[in-house]
């Protein structure tokens, strides 16, 4: 099962993107693994024999750090500045020693440099290159996405061990697209016409025989084809194979963790063309980042008043492209312009406002940007976590203490999360086992493990930690199997409540399926632990909850609206109910009321003629289209109502203690301020605030805190998806170091 689309970054965008997810070799420093390594050259002979039989064809997932595998080679990495490659085998069954027959294999080293003058792909004038090396149908190596560069530099280095010189490798190029890439050119070096054990630079033109451009630029690569004998084979030492795994690991880091945030504010549209009914919105891209606003009505000057925020990744994109995008039915879409804004330089803790013209004659857009520095994302090994280095944890508790409550709004606590292992996982591949890894996501930010392969108890023993907005949001767990070119296999999933953790306690939660509704197979084990600051978790409770951009579209679900109705349909017996209640006590009687709520179209039968004639002009596919959008309206509608009701009867049965709590003293608050202040005084303060708000603020964001405050709360259906800490069964302290060398 393929993971779902989602509609950021953490990019965001697509969850399921098969190039948003790297790929790495798991990295162990046992004593009994070492040997294996340093061993594993001795057995190339081997490994290269069964490679035609064994391989799959792999490639990874992400345009960052890559790492490639094969089911039954080895494969390296090399590195540009130590000079070092690194083997790792995987496993062979079924051949002795003694059946090796003596063969020459050789050993492939590629650096790919540059590009120059490559052929432009997208609309802006430019292309997002990136560059795949395949030899023999398979994938040997994927570069890294230089963004917006028709010269690209990615000085990318690796090797590969070859067995058979009589093979052509091929060099191709590609366009990074949100939906598919496009092809930019190739290039094909004979193996056999290399010279051995000689540094070769090599400018090689690309071509295209379907394309009728005449250069389409070149690539510049160094290549080498050395010898790879029982001799040169054991140049690799426990000591340099450790230092290049951790190489390997620190690179793996840097492609993930963000060092600030980019706050945008999606203001109004100025001038917009009217061509016709229909909605318009905006669509947001950072690197693989990508945000959607709303839809509005089309309106010459359209508001939409919107925050979000982009990470700052050190080595990413740091141009904002932006679309307007008009959309009548619900397939036609039409982009009224695009425009483009570099975000280096802004000033830092400063918002920055931007009146960005689109194409010629179809008007602006406004909006705000305003980045600032973040500190506290981070992926250590389990030997070594923050909250544990000497007077770490007494500075966050002094961080977040309540004499630093007004310091910085936005910083509300962190998360510390250890991921152990996971046992008893579902098998995904044909040989029983899986190849799987770990990803976190914590509201729109996302951290991932290394892959471990071919296991379905795996250890990843790494530990990550999140600065946390907003101590309402839930850490989600899920665990996939890496498949090669296609997306991942889902595994399992856990999703966990900041307010529920208890700290310092390790636990070992039972994985559940997709859509939340079921458990799956396996368990996984963690420690979490959560700092906060109180006052401003209150405080930020009464603001706008932030948004995913991963969430899905909504699509009709008979079992999702059966179960709304159900739900609006208790909620109503309970309303019911109490009101009856109510009237008995004042009438000293039981009055039975029945009211029956028709949910039918009752207004259609006066223009039941018009709309019979209108649709036998419309095709089918738009007839089918507009009873879809018409049942999730009222899909979403039930949800809606469901929720409010559900939301309001947790508050008051103490669901989840903070908010109760929280509920409970702002009521006496507003007893007490009451009680010594008029309320006309309070009307007339709270006047003066409502209409003052846009002169002192033209950019404020509109909110109900009220409304902000129940969106918190969860509601039953969320409830019964989140995973409860305390049925979870619990490891002992001693197993927890023991698994901390």
């Amino acid at each position: 099962m393929s993971l779902r689309n989602i509609g950021g970054g953490t990019g965001l965008t697509k969850l399921v993107d098969s190039s948003d997810w790297p790929s790495q070799e798991s990295v162990t420093h046992s004593p009994c693994e070492e040997q294996n390594i340093s061993n594993s050259t001795d057995e190339m002979d081997q490994v290269l024999r069964l490679r035609d039989t064994r391989i799959p064809s792999s490639e990874s997932f992400a345009e960052k750090p890559h790492y490639n595998r094969n089911d039954s080679d080895t494969f390296s990495i090399h590195d540009n500045k130590h000079n070092s490659i690194l083997d790792m085998r995987t496993e062979t069954a079924g051949v002795c020693e003694h059946q090796r027959e003596p063969q020459r294999t050789y050993l492939l080293t590629i650096c790919l440099k540059e590009g120059r003058g490559l052929v432009i792909r997208d609309r802006c004038g430019t292309s997002d290159p990136y560059v795949k090396f395949k030899l023999d149908g398979k994938t040997l190596y994927k570069s890294k996405v230089v963004y917006k560069n028709l010269n690209p530099f990615w000085n990318e280095s690796f090797s590969f061990p070859i067995r058979n010189l009589d093979q052509k490798l091929f060099i191709k190029v590609y366009d990074r697209d949100l939906t598919s890439d496009d092809f930019m050119g190739s290039h094909g070096v004979v193996l056999n016409t290399l010279e051995l054990e000689k540094t070769s630079e090599m400018v090689l033109p690309l071509d295209d025989p379907n394309s009728l451009e005449d250069d389409m630029g070149v690539i510049v690569i160094d290549i080498t084809l050395s010898v790879r004998d029982g001799k040169n084979k054991k140049h690799l030492n426990k000591g340099s194979t450790i230092e290049h795994n951790r190489r390997l690991t620190e690179s793996m880091k840097k492609s993930q963790l963000w060092t600030g945030v980019y706050t945008i504010t999606l203001v109004e549209g100025r001038d917009l063309p009217l061509d016709g009914q229909g909605d318009v919105f905006v669509r947001f891209k950072l690197g693989d980042q990508k945000y959607k606003s709303k839809s509005q009505v089309k309106k010459v000057n359209t508001l939409w008043r919107e925050k979000f925020d982009f990470n700052q990744f050190p080595n990413g994109s740091s141009i904002l492209e932006i679309e307007v995008v008009g959309k009548e039915g619900r397939k036609c879409e039409e982009c009224y312009g695009q425009c483009e804004i570099n975000l280096s330089g802004l000033p830092l803790n400063q918002s920055t406002l931007f009146t960005s013209e689109l194409d010629p004659g179809r008007g602006k857009l406004v909006f705000l940007v305003s980045p600032t520095p973040c500190t506290g994302a981070s992926i250590t090994d389990l030997v070594a976590p923050p909250l544990e280095e000497p007077h770490e944890r007494e500075n966050m508790l002094v961080k977040y203490s309540f004499k630093n409550s007004l310091k910085d709004m936005r910083d509300v606590g962190f998360l510390q999360v250890k991921v152990i292992k996971a046992t008893d996982l579902m098998a995904a591949d044909l040989n029983g086992k899986s190849d799987p890894f770990c990803v976190l996501e914590l509201g729109n930010n996302r951290l991932q493990t290394h892959t471990i392969y071919k296991t379905l108890n795996p250890e990843w023993n790494k530990v990550f930690t999140f600065p946390v907005k907003d101590i309402h949001e839930v850490l989600e767990v899920t665990v996939f199997d890496e498949d090669g070119d296609k997306a991942p296999d889902f595994l399992g999933k856990v999703v966990l409540p900041l307010l529920s953790i208890r700290n310092s306690q390790q636990v070992a939660c039972p994985l559940r399926k997709e859509n939340l509704g079921g458990l799956s197979k396996g368990t996984i084990v963690l420690e979490l632990e959560v700092i906060y600051n109180s006052v401003k978790a209150s405080i930020r409770t009464f603001t706008p909850r932030e948004q995913k951009f991963l969430e899905d579209n909504a699509k009709f679900s008979k079992k999702v609206l059966s179960r709304n109705v159900v739900r609006v349909r208790n909620l109503y017996r309970a309303v019911c109910h109490v009101n009856q209640f109510i009237k008995s006590c004042f009438q000293w009687e039981s009055v039975q009321r029945s009211i029956i709520a028709f949910m039918d179209t009752m207004e259609l039968n006066e223009e039941e003629d018009e709309d019979e004639k209108e649709s036998e002009r419309k095709g089918l596919m738009e007839k089918i289209h507009m009873v879809q959008e018409i049942v999730i309206t009222v899909q979403n509608l039930l949800e809606g109502i469901a929720c409010f009701g559900e939301r309001i009867k947790n508050t008051f049965n103490w669901s989840v203690p903070f908010l109760s709590n929280l509920a409970f003293l702002v009521l006496i608050m507003a007893t007490v301020i009451t009680y010594f202040i008029p309320v006309r005084y309070i009307i007339l303060l709270w006047g003066i605030h409502k209409f003052t708000k846009k002169l002192r603020n033209p950019y404020a964001i509109e909110n109900n805190e009220v409304m902000d405050f129940l969106s918190r709360v969860p509601s039953d259906v969320q409830m019964a998806q989140y995973t409860e800490l305390s049925s979870c069964s619990l490891h002992s302290p001693v197993k927890r170091k023991r698994a901390s060398p």
